[in-house]
Formats: structure tokens, C-alpha cells, sequence
């Protein structure tokens, strides 16, 4: 019945997108792109949130010192002009001149290092903690020169300055503090966001102070909306009948039918983002005990159909994925990881010699995707493994994670975008809060890779460790994502592999 009654629902909904094909967008005609998601940021700084769409706002109305070329991946300056290695841990910084920030203060190096020392610093409440760990401080040394000192040398350091980053008025944000700041954010990027709306989104105008030589361009439509909608029906429903501009994560099976509106366009592909099972095999809780022994670990990776789920469900250029990484990430160096097969039979057995021979009760906690989890939660029932849902946001799962109360959860993660191994593994992995492992040796293989500039070496230690969390069965990774955007046929809009919409370059036809 459920399936019918969806299908149902969206017959009615094309029947309104193809009523309405002929019908103007309202959004061309105001000039304001609206564009919906079914997640929301619990604080729009973005430093203290580590969701997707925090990434996106970022990009709209934050700068960071160094650009990347999404077609070459050549770095470029940004907010700043040149940059030398005086030392493997010493970084020195030319900043640009006759920048402003969207409230008219002038950016300077204070901004760069008050930015960077607040967000490394022993109190910051940060939620991307691993983005800037790797910094030991920032000295200013003129007013448009910094010097960035490092912990241990990163080789990565320009990847990570050219990413999660971006640079705080810091005058401002003293001001204000971080609360007056979340609801309030100010930044030097192409848009100034202008309201924020817990529950319901974010609203940003054009910047029209944007200096003229940022490598992202002048931004091209003069508003953006972000709306939170978490419903997938009702997003789909508020694109056709115009209410909306742009819409994400659209399931395979509603995609196909959104081909059929005339006044819609829909875009599909493979992006970095990875989806997995987090297996608690170091909490305290009753229920993580059966995942302390490596067999259960073993099972749960063989019971997981990863074809099928990127296959038929997830579709689009979805692939398996069996590491902790996704294939074009600098150091992941998957050649001795383990691909564990999809093999019911044998993680029964698994699970009979660690003694579970009836299988056992267990939690599994969810975020997103609703139906993926559903699938997955199927194929552990086949071995016994009698997993019940917690559907709830992503705050919530976090804290579940962080105090080791959560077995198993569904996850997904895009790296930031950072196209380097040690944003993902580096992340999980290297004993911080959601390393749910604590394994000394993978701890200290991934230390070693990070710090290491010799490039043979620093991608034999991320093989090792990307091995040993295999072999040891401390996650399940599952499939690569493939995204699904529709929006209205008035809108130009290219899709990037590294997830990030760029609604700055976004225009009208």
C-alpha cells in the first residue's frame, strides 16, 4: 500500500508540473533562486557545523585565502595574493588589499589571525576540529602578511586553506560573540546573508561590494533562498508548481519522472560522497559488547549487499566502496583493502563462532535516507542481526556517536570536499571524537601520513592503515553517492563531482 499510494502521489505531482510547463518561475522573474534541502545547519558559522549545507552557505558568503580550480585544480589566490614555505611548518602569506567584509570593515591580517588562532584554540567549540588541527598558530607580520606555523609538516595544508577555511571579521566577531555571530554572520564572500531562520532557512542578497578579482566571479542573480524542507514529497511538489528553484538528493525512481516535466531539468552523477556503517566496537553500552570481537565486525560487512544498494537503489553512477575513502582522494591507496563479498551465508557462520548462533538485538541510528537504511537494516535481519531504527537529526546521532552509546549507525560523509585521504580516514580514524575504533596503530600509521612530505612514503602508510582498518572490519564502508538535482529549465546550473552546488556562479538563461 505504501508503495502505491506513493506512486499515486507522484503521478498527481507530474500532472501539476506538466499542467504548469508553460508557467514562468517566479524565482527568474524576482530574481531570487530558492533552493530547498531536507537538512538544516544548528549554526550557520561555519566553523561550528560539519553538514553539507553549511559547506554550501560558506561558499556564498565566506572567502578563503586560496581558491581551487574545479576543472584543472590548480590553486589560485583568493584572499591571498602569493604564498611561500619558508620551513615544512612555516608558511608565509601575502594577503590582498582593498578587500572589505559585507559590514564595511577592511580585511587584514588581524582578521587571518584572529580567525585561525580562535578556532585552534584550546576553547573553541568548533565541530570541524579536524580541518584546523593542524595548525599551531598564525603570527601576523604586516598588515597584509601572516605567517602560518604548523604542528608537524601537513603536505596537504594548501588543499585544506583552499576548502573548510574561510576567514572571520575578527573585529566583529568579537563584538558579537559566536551567538550574536550565528545569527548575524558576517563574511567577504559574494553574498551577505541577511536572515536567518531556525527551522526554516537562511536568506542572502548579492554582494555588491565583491571585490572584482575573486577567482569565483561576480556573483549573477541578485537573491538566494535556502529553505529547509525535510519532506521529499513536498520538496518535489514545491519545485514543480514553481515554489522552488533547485532541489538535491532526489531519489533515483523520482528523478526518472521529473525527466518528464518540461519546465524542469534534471542532473545526475557520482560525487565523492561515501555512505557507511559505523560499527562501535570500543563504547561502554551493552549493546556495542557483540561488536568488540572482529567476527561480528566480519559479518556485518558481508551481510551488506553494496551492489544491490548502488545498484537498484541508490543508481546513477553509484559504485561499491570498500575503504575509508573515496578513489580520487590523494593517499587513497586501496589496493590491500579488504572487499569483503556480499555473502550472507559465511557472516551467519561469523556470527555462530563468535557465539551468536540466534544472532542478537542491536540499535542502528540514521540521519538521512531513510529507505537506504531501511535496505541495510533487511539485510542484517538475514543474518540474525535484529537492528531497530533511530530516525532522528544529525545533532543527535552525533552525540549518541560521541558518547559511545551508538552501535552501529548509517552515515555519509563528503570530505569537505577536500580531495585528500586524510579529510576522510584522517577524520574518523585518528582517535578524535568519532573515531569509534581508538586503534592505536591506525591512530599512529594516519599521524605519520598526514606529516609526511615524502609523497612514496606518505601513500604507503595511508595503504597500511586503510588495510588494517579493513582487515580489523571497523566500518563498513558501502557505496559512493550519486545525487540527483532537478531545478526549473530557467536556471544554469553545473553539477561538481566534489558535491558543492556554486550558486555564486549559478545565473538565469
Amino acid at each position: 500500500m505504501k508503495h502505491l499510494s506513493t506512486t499515486l502521489v507522484r503521478r498527481a505531482l507530474l500532472s501539476i508540473a506538466l499542467a504548469a510547463g508553460a508557467t514562468a518561475h517566479a524565482g527568474k522573474a524576482n530574481d531570487t533562486l530558492t533552493y530547498a534541502s531536507d537538512s538544516e545547519v544548528d549554526n550557520v558559522s561555519p566553523y561550528h557545523n560539519n553538514m553539507r549545507e553549511g559547506v554550501i552557505l560558506a561558499a556564498m558568503a565566506w572567502d578563503t585565502l586560496i581558491y581551487r580550480d574545479t576543472q584543472t585544480g590548480e590553486f589560485k589566490p583568493q584572499l591571498a595574493t602569493a604564498w611561500k614555505w619558508d620551513s615544512p611548518t612555516a608558511l608565509n602569506v601575502m594577503l590582498r588589499q582593498g578587500v572589505t567584509f559585507q559590514n564595511g570593515d577592511k580585511f587584514t591580517a588581524d582578521d587571518v589571525a584572529y580567525t585561525f588562532n580562535e578556532v585552534t584554540g584550546p576553547d573553541a567549540r568548533i565541530a570541524t576540529r579536524q580541518n584546523t588541527d593542524w595548525i599551531k598558530n598564525v603570527e601576523k607580520i604586516g598588515e597584509y602578511q601572516v605567517r602560518i606555523n604548523l604542528k608537524t609538516p601537513f603536505p596537504a595544508a594548501l588543499e585544506y586553506l583552499s576548502g573548510p577555511t574561510p576567514i572571520y571579521p575578527g573585529a566583529y566577531f568579537k563584538k558579537v560573540g559566536l551567538e550574536g555571530y550565528s545569527k548575524a554572520p558576517i563574511g567577504t564572500g559574494p553574498y551577505k546573508i541577511t536572515a536567518v531562520t531556525p527551522g526554516q532557512g537562511v536568506t542572502m542578497v548579492k554582494n555588491p561590494a565583491y571585490f572584482k578579482d575573486s577567482p569565483v566571479g561576480q556573483p549573477k542573480i541578485g537573491n538566494v533562498k535556502f529553505v529547509v524542507i525535510r519532506d521529499p514529497e513536498a520538496r518535489m511538489a514545491q519545485l514543480m508548481t514553481g515554489a522552488v528553484d533547485w532541489i538535491w538528493r532526489v531519489p533515483a525512481d523520482q528523478a526518472e519522472s521529473l525527466k518528464a516535466a518540461p519546465n524542469l531539468t534534471v542532473l545526475s552523477g557520482e560525487t565523492m560522497r561515501v555512505g557507511f556503517i559505523t560499527i562501535n566496537n570500543n563504547g561502554t553500552a551493552p549493546e556495542s559488547t557483540p561488536f568488540k570481537d572482529v567476527r561480528v565486525r566480519q559479518a556485518v560487512n558481508m551481510a551488506i549487499n553494496r551492489k544491490g544498494l548502488s545498484g537498484s537503489l541508490v543508481r546513477g553512477g553509484s559504485q561499491p566502496v570498500y575503504a575509508t575513502c573515496f578513489r580520487t582522494q590523494y593517499g587513497c591507496e586501496t589496493g590491500k583493502v579488504v572487499k569483503y563479498p556480499y555473502d550472507p551465508a559465511k557472516a551467519k557462520a561469523l556470527l555462530a563462532e563468535a557465539g551468536f548462533p540466534n544472532g542478537f538485538d542491536t540499535d542502528i541510528w540514521a540521519y538521512r535516507e531513510r529507505d537506504y537504511a531501511e535496505a541495510m537494516i533487511g539485510d542484517l535481519r538475514k543474518i540474525g542481526i535484529r537492528a531497530r531504527l533511530h530516525f532522528v537529526q544529525y545533532p543527535a546521532l552525533r552525540n549518541e556517536v560521541r558518547s559511545g552509546r551508538a552501535p552501529l549507525t548509517f552515515q555519509a560523509w563528503g570530505s569537505f570536499s577536500i580531495n585528500d585521504a586524510s579529510a576522510f580516514a584522517g577524520n574518523f580514524f585518528k582517535g578524535g571524537p568519532d573515531d569509534t575504533a581508538k586503534d592505536p596503530q591506525t591512530i599512529a600509521l594516519l599521524q605519520t601520513a598526514d606529516a609526511t612530505v615524502d609523497k612514496t612514503e606518505r601513500k604507503a602508510r595511508y595503504a597500511q592503515a586503510l588495510q588494517r582498518i579493513s582487515e580489523q572490519a571497523m566500518w563498513a564502508p558501502l557505496f559512493s553517492y550519486s545525487t540527483n538535482y532537478a531545478f526549473t529549465s530557467d536556471l544554469k546550473f553545473d553539477a561538481q563531482p566534489d558535491e558543492l552546488p556554486r550558486f555564486f556562479a549559478v545565473s538565469w538563461k
